[in-house]
């Protein structure tokens, strides 16, 4: 083989194996993906049935119910405008409570119900994750467009 053929091979081969480990990082970067999502967008059908996503809003007051196990826990989140019922077995954070912003990580299950895997409360009184506070300021204009 020529010096010029095997220039060439080289050239094919890295390219080649550079194309294979860039498919394999979109592949890994797209199963890792998670979107978040508003109780109103996961009722409207944007939420995906099949694959987990973060779902966030306020906690209802007066909708934390805990099971006889200890561990499981069942409450309501809201964006003000529509309500979703999450289901949780673990332990919750500390800072969660009724009427503070919560984010979730889970899927949908059966009868619109989110069966979380994660739930994380805010750190302290002025923080919610940004596309939460977003999410309900926006869901919160949609509601003032419907009243007026």
């Amino acid at each position: 083989m020529k010096p010029r053929h095997k220039r060439l091979a080289l050239i094919v081969g890295g390219v080649a194996v550079l194309g294979v480990a860039v498919a394999l990082l979109m592949s890994a970067f797209k199963q890792n993906l998670v979107f978040f999502y508003t109780p109103t967008q996961i009722l409207a059908g944007d939420a995906p049935r099949n694959r987990s996503f973060r779902m966030g809003g306020m906690v209802e007051q007066g909708s934390v119910q805990r099971q006889a196990d200890g561990v499981t826990v069942a409450f309501t989140v809201s964006d003000r405008v529509r309500q979703i019922r999450v289901q949780y077995r673990g332990i919750l954070p500390d800072l969660f409570r009724e009427g503070k912003g919560v984010v979730a990580q889970g899927k949908l299950g059966e009868g619109m119900l989110f069966v979380a895997d994660e739930v994380l409360a805010k750190h302290d009184e002025n923080y919610m994750p940004p596309e939460a506070a977003y999410a309900l300021k926006q869901a919160e204009a949609a509601k003032q467009g419907k009243d007026k």
